[in-house]
């Protein structure tokens, strides 16, 4: 756990019990983690350079982490009402957000649900339409995505929190239903976010820069950035190829100069 950590909770949210931490000083940057994940596995690395420069609100969205399940599947929507009701409860009126992968789909969402408590968004790994994604992870996803082929150290990271192998099942289970019966979004519902977005991918992402530039092109208030490595790399994710090891800290700096320079 993070030296910069200030509190921790649990608040309760929608139906849930949803786990929060609070980092550092400033104004509030929200962390939103991807899939099959919790806060460390995607944001361990770059979360302590984020802290020097501002406030982290960091969650475990639902099934993921520390926080509970509802009887209900996943959605990108319902978790961007979760964290707007977070936010909410933290009495914060109005936050940067900072999603990574499935994160980032949600960070989309709050933008396109809650926009009066958008101030900057960071869409890193995000996608809007299915084609924004190489064919081989949908493939992968209709035909192999079983919990014997989820990588071991997010099985372990998982377990280390809940010692639940149901639960771990569940949380597998969810993420893969939503991804596989995910429907594209609009053009409108893009162009519509008028927030200062800067959309970061790698260059060897599950995301095409093709979409990553469409994406940008939409958007009203955007900047593009795509960095070397695959999928979580530049932003050292649990999974991250360890020659990328000091990619966090130059991220967290291109971060923080787009959090400052883009009104």
């Amino acid at each position: 756990m993070s030296a910069t950590l200030v509190k921790s909770g649990y608040a309760p949210v929608n139906g849930l019990q949803m786990y929060y931490e609070i980092h550092g000083e400033g104004k509030p940057l929200v962390l939103i983690h991807g899939g099959g994940s919790s806060i460390y596995v995607t944001f361990g690395n770059i979360l302590p350079h984020l802290a020097q420069y501002t406030q982290i609100i960091a969650v475990d969205l639902q099934a993921h982490g520390r926080t509970s399940d509802r009887d209900a599947p996943e959605t990108f929507e319902q978790d961007a009402d979760d964290v707007a009701a977070l936010i909410e409860y933290l009495g914060i009126q109005k936050a940067n957000i900072f999603g990574f992968s499935n994160g980032a789909n949600t960070t989309m969402q709050v933008a396109v649900r809650h926009p009066d408590i958008v101030d900057h968004l960071i869409v890193a790994s995000g996608f809007y339409k299915r084609d924004g994604v190489y064919p081989w992870l949908w493939d992968f996803l209709q035909e192999k995505a079983e919990l014997s082929n989820m990588p071991q150290p997010l099985q372990d990271a998982y377990m280390q929190l809940n010692n639940d192998v149901e639960g771990l099942r569940n949380m597998h289970n969810k993420d893969r239903d939503r991804m596989c019966n995910f429907k594209d979004w609009s053009d409108d519902d893009i162009r519509g976010i008028n927030s200062p977005t800067l959309i970061m991918i790698g260059d060897r992402d599950v995301v095409t820069p093709e979409h990553a530039v469409a994406m940008y092109r939409l958007l009203p208030n955007a900047r593009v950035c795509i960095l070397p490595g695959g999928h979580g790399d530049y932003i050292g994710e649990l999974l991250m190829n360890p020659k990328y090891q000091d990619a966090p800290e130059r991220t967290a700096g291109i971060i923080k100069d787009f959090l400052e320079h883009n009104a």
